[in-house]
């Protein structure tokens, strides 16, 4: 897939099949309406183009509403690729983009930039000056541009309305499990490993520390999870919060390896967010919370086990045994 940011770097292709959205997540419904612009492309002898935008058009609108994402461009890109999508062109979303018309979107971009023969959306797209466009205006331009209009209907999986707001209400309250019904796969963090303050090691066990991440994490918490390092995956348990028991720190994300011994030689690291198992608390002493620690490795090597004989069962089976206050 080839990703440009400037439309004067695209060469019109003779016809494309384009969809246009924030795509963050790239969710269930992300991933459908990408299919089918790739199925349809294929069928009309045709390129398939996605549309996005940076930074997420709320930022500069009204940034104190502006959400936190859950996944930054480069694992946006990587999941878009990965659905067949040939061209990605991402927008600077600028005061003069945000200018401009429906019609004028339309005209500049989708059929004079990119010589759109059919454009795919879902339905609640909106998108022009003030986001006056929506899917009747779009249907109205494509009729007098010529190219053809689908619009995808809401997915619901499980009565859950799939949409990046559901997904990021889901995590804000630790409920991974969900989120992963929506996504298509489990929430996931990236980053850079950096330093710790070297208290798990002194104290309790030996944690890798990700860079401080900027856009969306789960609830505060204790969780079942898989670390990536580099082509390896550890089974781990990672804590989302303060350290409050060693005082009072900044939000951190920190991961312990299960059934791993050694030094990490990785400097980068992705970590998948599978089951919640308790509240980050404040234990009375190290000694106290290392033993819960070990507790919380227990649960986890029991829920990988689980999941290991029963797929789609395993947070279903682990929250009816014993466990902690949450």
């Amino acid at each position: 897939m080839r990703t440009v940011r400037d439309l004067r770097e695209v060469v019109p292709p003779t016809r494309s099949v384009i969809t246009i959205g924030n795509f963050d997540g790239v969710h269930l419904a992300h991933q459908k309406l990408l299919r089918k612009v790739v199925e349809t492309a294929r069928a009309m002898a045709a390129m398939p183009v996605a549309v996005t935008f940076e930074p997420h058009p709320i930022k500069l609108l009204s940034p104190e509403h502006a959400p936190k994402l859950l996944t930054p461009l480069e694992r946006k890109a990587h999941w878009i690729a990965g659905l067949g999508i040939e061209l990605l062109l991402v927008l600077p979303f600028t005061r003069e983009l945000a200018r401009l018309s429906p019609v004028e979107f339309v005209r500049q971009i989708l059929v004079g930039g990119l010589g759109a023969a059919s454009v795919h959306v879902g339905p609640n797209f909106r998108f022009g000056y003030r986001q006056s466009g929506d899917v009747e205006v779009l249907r109205e331009l494509a009729r007098l541009e010529r190219f053809r209009l689908d619009v995808l209907p809401t997915l619901v999986v499980r009565g859950e309305r799939v949409s990046s707001t559901r997904i990021r209400e889901l995590l804000s309250r630790g409920r991974v499990n969900l989120a992963a019904r929506l996504l298509g796969r489990p929430f996931s963090v990236y980053g850079p490993v950096v330093a710790g303050l070297g208290v798990g090691r002194k104290h309790t066990v030996p944690t890798l520390n990700l860079a401080p991440v900027e856009e969306q994490l789960p609830k505060v918490g204790v969780y079942v999870t898989r670390t990536h390092l580099g082509s390896a995956v550890y089974d781990s348990v990672t804590n989302v919060g303060h350290k409050p028991t060693f005082g009072d720190h900044r939000l951190t994300v920190e991961t312990y390896l299960l059934d791993y011994s050694g030094e990490v030689a990785e400097t980068e690291m992705e970590i998948e967010f599978l089951f919640r198992l308790r509240d980050e608390m404040k234990f009375q002493n190290p000694a106290i919370l290392k033993v819960q620690i070990q507790e919380d490795a227990r649960r986890s090597l029991k829920f990988f086990r689980l999941l290991r004989r029963f797929p789609q069962v395993p947070d279903q089976r682990l929250s009816s045994s014993r466990r902690s206050p949450v």
